[in-house]
């Protein structure tokens, strides 16, 4: 079972009331993602990767948004009992407006498998409550012209979200593989999309543990400014 908290560096994430809990893939993404003056967290959950990006990029406008009412309670607890400024809002992104030079989520990623009995974590985990559709869409519309759109995905569900952004007219700026262990195949992408064709994808690779329960430098060095 999950603890109730999770304790960074420079705030506390408590998670008793999110169906997704702290995890890799949301830290990947806090650490990786690029900022901007304006930044909205897409399925914000406990707030996390909000707080993260708060904490990069001080001088931000930094949004939190999530459909779930306990998700949105829960990361505004979080958020309150921070030193970062963050505004949470519980709302369907989809009705979300604005401007943002840097949109980042951790998507729902199940497409075609059995819906969880959890209402909440299908929401969190399903792409029912978010399509990649809909997120590259209305993230296109919501994102500043020299914006970037950055997420985490499983890598099965690579090449669906590739298509979605070429149909709606993103093109890749960078890309990270992630593989849990050296030997291993690559288990997660960190992806980022811009409005305009860059001259060459920057493309890397990452590795979590180099030995068991031991961090990789790579991964130390990326989330050395969190971890404990």
């Amino acid at each position: 079972m999950a603890n109730d908290y999770f304790r960074f560096k420079q705030f506390t994430i408590w998670q008793s009331q999110c169906a997704m809990k702290v995890g890799t893939d949301g830290t990947l993404l806090g650490a990786w993602a690029h900022g901007g003056k304006t930044i909205l967290d897409v399925g914000t959950g406990t707030g996390l990767i909000a707080l993260m990006m708060a904490q990069r990029f001080p001088m931000a406008q930094v949004t939190g948004v999530d459909i779930d009412e306990m998700a949105y309670r829960q990361a505004s607890e979080n958020v309150d009992a921070s030193s970062f400024r963050v505004s949470i809002m519980h709302r369907d992104f989809l009705e979300v407006d604005g401007c943002y030079q840097s949109i980042v989520s951790n998507p729902p990623y199940f497409e075609s498998s059995l819906e969880c009995p959890d209402d909440k974590r299908t929401l969190a985990r399903h792409t029912a409550s978010l399509s990649y559709h809909h997120l590259m869409q209305h993230a296109w519309s919501l994102l500043a012209d020299d914006g970037e759109l950055s997420i985490v995905i499983p890598t099965e569900s690579k090449g669906r979200i590739e298509e979605e952004a070429a149909l709606t007219g993103f093109f890749k700026s960078r890309e990270c593989a992630v593989k849990t262990t050296p030997t291993k195949q690559p288990k997660r992408y960190l992806m980022a999309f811009r409005k305009h064709r860059v001259d060459e994808v920057e493309r890397t690779e990452g590795v979590i543990e180099d030995a068991p329960k031991r961090r990789s430098a790579w991964y130390q060095a990326l989330t050395q400014d969190f971890y404990l």
